[in-house]
C-alpha cells in the first residue's frame, strides 16, 4: 500500500506564520486548494485554520468547500469557460478573467441568479500565460465598467507560471500605476491589487513589495514554505507538510545491468549501459506505487542513502545500495515531495490520504 501524509501541526504552524506577515502588512489572502484535488478531509483541515478565502481551478472544489462551508468566500483562479458560466455564478463568489465575452456571459448568468459576481482583470506582465495586453486594459475596463451585476473588485497578475518569468518590484509596480489610471479615468475604486503568489513572497519578505500590492493566493507556500527565488525554505516556516509514504513489496540482490535485448520499455525510455556496471550487483526494492500516481522525478527518499532507479505503471524501483539498513518486505518508505508529485498523488484514487 501507499498513502499520503498530512502533518496538522505544521499546516497549522505554516498558516500562522503567513496570516502574522500579512496581518502586519494589511494584506488579505487566500489558500489555493487545487493541489488537495477535491479531497474533503484535506480541505476540512484548511478550512479549520480559520481562512475566510479559498482559491481553486476545479468547480467541483468550489462546490464541495461551499457545502462544507457556505461563508467562505470562493475564488475561481483561471478564464472560465463557456459552457461552464451557470456553476461559476453558483460557486464562485469570484473569478480571474481575461476576455470580455466571458465577462458578459457572467454579467448575464448573475442577472438570472439575482447576483453580483466579483471579477478580478488579470493582466499580462510578461510571462504569457492569462493576462489582458497592457495597451488594450483601459479599453476593456471602459466595458466591463458597463456591465450589469459585474463588481470588479481587483486588477492580478500571475509570474513564473509558464515560461518562469520571476516577480520583481518594478511590474508589480507597473501592476499599481494601471490600476491608479483606472481608478483616476473612471472614478471607480479598485480594492485589490492581486499579485500575490508563493513566487512573490520573496519581495514581501525583503520589503520591495510595493505598497499598492494587498491581495496574496497561496498554496505552494503553505504546504511548503518554499522561497521560489533561491529554493531555500523560507526562515521560520515548516517544510514537508505532506509526505509519502511506500510500502516495500520486494527486496533482492540483482545485477545493475539488464540481460537480453534492449527496445523502449512502455514509458518509451531506452536503458543505457554503463560498461562499468557488468558483473556488479546491487539490493534492489520494489514499492507499492508507480507512474499512475507520481512522477519519480518529483520524489525525494528521506534516507539519503536510497536512490530511485525507475517506475512502471503500478511499482516504483530503488536501489537499497548494500541495503546496511535491512530494509525488508512490508516496510515503509518515505518521501519528500515536490509540488507537482504532491499533486499527482493527490489526485489519485489509490493512494490513501492520511493526517496525523
Amino acid at each position: 500500500m501507499a498513502f499520503i501524509k498530512l502533518y496538522r501541526n505544521k499546516l497549522k504552524h505554516n498558516y500562522q506564520f503567513l496570516q502574522s506577515l500579512f496581518g502586519q502588512q494589511n494584506i488579505q489572502w487566500g489558500i489555493v486548494t487545487k493541489l488537495l484535488c477535491g479531497n474533503q478531509k484535506y480541505i476540512e483541515e484548511v478550512i479549520n485554520l480559520g481562512i475566510t478565502e479559498l482559491c481553486d481551478s476545479r468547480i467541483s472544489n468550489l462546490k464541495l468547500i461551499k457545502k462544507i462551508n457556505k461563508d467562505i468566500t470562493t475564488v475561481y483562479i483561471k478564464p472560465p469557460a463557456k459552457r461552464s458560466i451557470k456553476s461559476i455564478v453558483t460557486y464562485a463568489d469570484v473569478s480571474l478573467n481575461t476576455e470580455y465575452f466571458t465577462i458578459k456571459l457572467l454579467s448575464e448568468e448573475a442577472q438570472r441568479q439575482d447576483k453580483t459576481h466579483r471579477v478580478v482583470i488579470m493582466l499580462e506582465l510578461g510571462d504569457l500565460r492569462e493576462g489582458v495586453m497592457r495597451e488594450e486594459i483601459i479599453d476593456f475596463y471602459e466595458k466591463i465598467f458597463q456591465l450589469p451585476n459585474i463588481k470588479v473588485v481587483g486588477l492580478g497578475t500571475n509570474l513564473n507560471c509558464l515560461h518562469g518569468v520571476m516577480p520583481s518590484e518594478d511590474k508589480l509596480i507597473q501592476l499599481s500605476l494601471y490600476k491608479q489610471i483606472i481608478e483616476l479615468k473612471f472614478k471607480r475604486q479598485i480594492p485589490f491589487i492581486s499579485a500575490g503568489t508563493t513566487v512573490t513572497l520573496p519581495l514581501l519578505l525583503h520589503k520591495q513589495l510595493p505598497d499598492g500590492v494587498n491581495h496574496f493566493r497561496l498554496g505552494e507556500a503553505l504546504f511548503w514554505g518554499n522561497n521560489l527565488f533561491d529554493n531555500s525554505i523560507i526562515d521560520g516556516m515548516e517544510t514537508d507538510v505532506l509526505e509519502l509514504f511506500a510500502e516495500i513489496i520486494e527486496v533482492n540482490e540483482k545485477p545493475i545491468v539488464p540481460a537480453g535485448v534492449l527496445a523502449e520499455n512502455p514509458s518509451g525510455e531506452v536503458f543505457e549501459l554503463n560498461e562499468e556496471d557488468f558483473g556488479r550487483t546491487t539490493f534492489r526494492g520494489i514499492l507499492d506505487v508507480g507512474l499512475l500516481d507520481i512522477n519519480p522525478d518529483f520524489l525525494i527518499p528521506q534516507d539519503k542513502g536510497l536512490e530511485v532507479v525507475g517506475a512502471s505503471s503500478d511499482m516504483l524501483i530503488l536501489d537499497l545500495k548494500d541495503n546496511k539498513k535491512n530494509y525488508k518486505v512490508g516496510d515503509l518508505v518515505a518521501f519528500k515531495l515536490k509540488y507537482m508529485g504532491a499533486l499527482g498523488l493527490l489526485n489519485s484514487n489509490y493512494i490513501e490520504k492520511v493526517v496525523e
